[in-house]
């Protein structure tokens, strides 16, 4: 046990005094270098694979992540609200912090009752669990929706639950009259499965952050109430769109039966998502997250940074949209016109946007933006690298938030305006 302990703090003080003999510039390039690194390692939508060189000795790197708004951190607000929570066995239900938070959450989104969850996509196949009782259930989604897309096929997989989609529209709508043609009227002919669920994506991730026009939930809800279907809401952004359209949630969400909403996106805590609907289905939802392992003990802590997400960073989301706006308008002025971008649908954090010469692609582009490249010092004053990801589509997708200041957005627009004026050099040089 001595020569344990021993060993520990031998190899405490070895870690402190590497840390401690490490000078600014160096923790500086190898932060960016972390970064940079990881981000390597997966495209968030697998379209090729971007790399992003280290600085190569830059002493004066700056990192823009604009990779997605879950790289978010807590702040010191939050941290010490974390360390000074008060907690209880959460699956006992004597958790007063994750209570708190729940009954916040209810209020706000005008539901009877929410539950505290993990992940959103926890929390999404919770819903459809317990909408979607008995296997061999149906679900219509969009066919671009982040359920039916990124969340490996949980409801087939997991939940013996058939998924049929419809067509994702631009601005995240899909046609209603195909939506009504999907809906199985055969049951119980023993050929079909039985429709139940509804799924809707506010705000809608891979067509660039739109956020769903009212008439289209009421319409939604409408054809639902008709067939006696439910309707859920991946309603990860659904703050985003109640910000952007200057109502509150409850609005929104009046037309939906439950609804998912992160807290550890463009809200800022480290983890967490609420699910809310009638206290039927919250009572449901409670033994499926338990046997999907997303009980958890003392989560207070973690209940803690969502409740600061919901009563304090809800507002500044509209800075997040102010930036983005800023950014997409400089795409578009950009000299050469290198970029494709439709500002009607920049309207929450979210950039979707193309680039008009075909000899470079997005992959290309996200590259050349995550490194810090020659000459660029000496035009801009820094390096810098900014992070986004290849996108859907052939386009690049760029997200703003709470990380993200107008100082580091007009750092972003300089990098790409060097981006696009090296490039056109580069090429001009070549012929």
């Amino acid at each position: 046990m001595a020569l344990k302990t021993f060993s520990r703090r031998v190899l405490f003080k070895l870690l402190n005094h590497g840390v401690a003999a490490s000078d600014k510039p160096i923790r500086a390039q190898n932060a960016a270098a972390t970064v940079v690194a990881r981000s390597s390692v997966r495209d968030y939508y697998n379209n090729g694979n971007p790399r992003f060189p280290m600085p190569g000795g830059a002493a004066h790197v700056r990192v823009v992540d604009l990779r997605s708004d879950t790289v978010t951190k807590p702040g010191p607000a939050m941290r010490q609200a974390m360390a000074e929570a008060e907690v209880g066995d959460d699956v006992m239900g004597e958790d007063p912090t994750v209570n708190e938070l729940q009954k916040i959450a209810a209020d706000m989104f005008g539901m009877e009752g929410a539950l505290f969850v993990p992940t959103g996509t926890m929390s999404n196949l919770i819903a459809v669990m317990v909408h979607c009782r008995e296997r061999g259930d149906e679900m219509i989604v969009g066919d671009l929706s982040h359920i039916h897309v990124y969340e490996q096929g949980g409801s087939a997989q997991l939940a013996g639950v058939h998924s049929t989609t419809v067509t994702t529209l631009p601005d995240g709508t899909f046609d209603l009259e195909q939506l009504e043609l999907k809906i199985r009227h055969g049951y119980p002919d023993s050929h079909y499965p039985r429709s139940r669920l509804i799924c809707v994506e506010n705000t809608h991730n891979i067509q660039g952050g739109r956020v769903l026009p009212m008439t289209f939930l009421q319409e939604v809800r409408a054809l639902a109430d008709k067939y006696g279907l439910s309707v859920h809401m991946d309603g990860a952004r659904v703050m985003n769109a109640a910000v952007a359209q200057g109502v509150p949630p409850s609005t929104i969400l009046q037309n939906t039966h439950t609804v998912s909403v992160c807290l550890s996106k463009g809200l800022g805590a480290p983890l967490g998502t609420m699910l809310a609907g009638p206290q039927d289905f919250i009572s449901q939802a409670v033994r499926c997250r338990k046997a999907l392992g997303g009980g958890m003990r003392q989560a207070g802590i973690v209940a803690a940074a969502g409740k600061l997400s919901l009563l304090d960073m809800v507002r500044r989301l509209e800075e997040d949209h102010c930036n983005a706006k800023t950014f997409a308008q400089a795409l578009l002025d950009c000299d050469p016109a290198l970029f494709a971008v439709d500002m009607a649908a920049v309207e929450t954090n979210i950039v979707r946007f193309s680039l008009q010469e075909s000899s470079l692609s997005p992959s290309e582009f996200c590259a050349r933006m995550g490194r810090v490249c020659e000459g660029e010092e000496a035009a801009l004053g820094q390096g810098t690298q900014v992070l986004m990801y290849p996108h859907f589509g052939n386009s690049v997708r760029a997200v703003w938030h709470l990380g993200i200041s107008p100082e580091d957005t007009q750092l972003a627009i300089q990098k790409m305006q060097f981006v696009a004026s090296q490039f056109l050099k580069e090429n001009h040089r070549a012929q």
